[in-house]
């Protein structure tokens, strides 16, 4: 079985133990959290829209931030030049059940 959830503004294809990286949400290493579900799939029976009543409880496993990217603005002609880096936070979770 698996399901497709919602969480940080993206959509998620998940099965139970599968261990994601979504957008930083509150709450401490090991708190269990809950994303709505848009589908189900299980076996040959699909339910989505409104005929879903599941829930998928994840547990988080540790809050980080992702690779450094470069960020550099310039103007040609102009000697005007910045350089800027981001790393962008994320929460790792684990989902423990979906239903």
């Amino acid at each position: 079985m698996y399901a497709v959830v919602v969480a940080g503004g993206k959509q998620f294809k998940v099965e139970k133990d599968d261990v994601i990286e979504i957008e930083k949400i509150s709450g401490a290493v090991g708190d269990k959290v809950e994303f709505p579900v848009l589908m189900t799939v299980d076996g040959d029976k699909v339910a989505a829209g409104p005929a879903v009543k599941a829930k998928a409880t994840a547990e988080v496993l540790a809050h980080d931030r992702a690779k450094k990217i470069v960020v550099f603005k310039y103007k040609a002609k102009k000697n005007e030049r910045k350089k800027q880096g981001h790393r962008q936070p994320f929460t790792r979770v684990k989902i423990v059940s979906i239903g």
